[in-house]
This record gives C-alpha cells, structure tokens and sequence, in this order.
C-alpha cells in the first residue's frame, strides 16, 4: 500500500511544483544614451580622482602628525580620516557636478575604500 502512495504523493508534489512556477516576464533595462554612458564614465573617474588625492594628502598628513602612530590606536587614526574624507568628499563632489544624494552604500564604501588605501599606501612609503 505505501508504493502508491508514494507515487500519489510524487504527482502531487509536481503538481505543486509546477503550479508554484510563476512566470515573470524580465524587466527590460533602460538603454544608456552614449552622452549618460559618457557622463557616468567621466563622473567615475573624477570620483576616483578626488578620492585616491585626499587619500594621498591623508598620508601625508598621517605621518607629519602621528608618524609610527605607536602611541595612538592606528585603527582610531583610520577611523577619523575616513570620516574627515567623507565630509570633504560631500563638499567637493557638487564642484565637480556630481550629486552626491544620489550616491548609495556601494558607491560611498567605493570612494571611502580608496581614501583609506591610499592613506596607508602613502604612509607607509614615507615611514619606509
């Protein structure tokens, strides 16, 4: 008796499974014009620009201030640069024409990611 039901049971389920599929039909993506493509691409690159010089200034800054930072936690010194860049980044990026309202998560850890790097890049050149 278990036999049938187990092949019952397995009709069942691909019933289930089959009336469960739902078909969605995509969602076509909006075309970029070449002059948005050109846009977006010049914006990249000033954003990645002003990010990696304020990066390279924090170096700088780094060393003539805290030098081998033995006697500060490095992490706090990190952690006060990158929220000195963030607020400079908010009042240069509108100079540059670019909204900074319409950045999201990805893009401000993009440009935040780059400050840092560079910060310890260039700090650690000059300690060398």
């Amino acid at each position: 008796m278990k036999k049938p039901a187990k092949k019952a049971s397995m009709k069942q389920e691909k019933k289930m499974a089959e009336s469960a599929e739902v078909k969605t039909t995509p969602i076509p993506k909006k075309e970029k014009t070449p002059e948005e493509r050109k846009l977006a691409y010049t914006q990249g690159i000033i954003k990645t620009v002003v990010a990696s010089f304020i990066g390279i200034i924090a170096g700088f800054i780094a060393v003539s201030q805290f030098g081998t930072a033995e006697d500060n936690v490095w992490f706090a010194v990190l952690t006060i640069i990158g929220a000195l860049s963030y607020y400079a980044q908010r009042l240069i990026y509108p100079s540059f024409k670019i909204n900074t309202k319409e950045f999201g998560f990805k893009d401000w850890f993009y440009v935040e990611f780059l400050v840092i790097d560079f910060c310890l890049v260039t700090w650690t050149f000059l300690l060398n």
